[in-house]
Formats: C-alpha cells, structure tokens, sequence
C-alpha cells in the first residue's frame, strides 16, 4: 500500500468560528463549504479539514469522541526558537484558543507548550 496523500478530518461546532481562529493564527485556507472549512498546515501543506460533528459522524458511520474531554491525536508544530514558541502562546489565546500547558522547558533542549482550539483539539508547539 501507497497511499498519495494522508490529512485529517476533525470536527467542529461553529464553522465560522473555526475559520476564524485558524485565519487569525496566520494558516492558510483550503476552501470551505457548508460542511467543513480546511486549512493546509506547514510547509509540506498538510491538509485538516474541520467537519461539522454530524455531518462527518454520518458519513463515517462511527462514534466521534469529545475533544474536550477525550483526544485520538495531539499535532505537533514545530516552532524555530523559544520565542517563537512563546509568541504562540500571546496570538492562541488572542484567536480564542486555550492555553493548556503554559510554554516550558522539558528536558534538556526542549521547549513547548499545549494549547487547545475552541473545539478542543490539542496542538503542541514544540522547539528543540
């Protein structure tokens, strides 16, 4: 098996909100419908999609778990610097995210902090 591409499928609550916290963090769209909004991420532009909850749920046919209690992934973005990483800290809390785990050293070389977007999905800003 070879797949062409992989990216990801998350849902949502607020399409519009979602829009604009990912375009006030600075990524860039890939298009939106009535259904999802997307955003290409990194320089690879790997794609997530953001699906209203029960628009993907019927189409997948399975249970889709909470973000804000339960998470299948935590995405990791690659920060240059420290304070890069704290940056990060300031503009998600200014789009309306969460800071989960304020920005810290863990361990010797690496810098970061967990922050949650409004529906919960957890992203790590990660500089090593």
């Amino acid at each position: 098996m070879n797949p062409k591409m992989i990216w990801s499928n998350l849902t949502v609550g607020d399409l519009d909100r979602t829009t604009k916290f990912y375009t006030t963090l600075g990524f860039k769209s890939n298009g939106r419908s009535e259904d999802l909004t997307s955003f290409f991420m990194g320089v690879d532009n790997f794609v997530m999609h953001f699906f209203l909850k029960d628009k993907l749920k019927a189409n997948v046919e399975i249970e889709i778990s909470d973000a804000h209690v339960a998470n299948e992934v935590i995405f990791t973005l690659s920060a240059e610097s420290k304070d890069e990483v704290n940056k990060w800290d300031k503009e998600v809390q200014r789009a309306g995210g969460k800071i989960v785990s304020k920005p810290k050293e863990f361990g010797e070389g690496y810098y970061g902090l967990v922050f949650a977007d409004p529906d919960g999905h957890k992203f790590n800003v990660f500089y090593m």
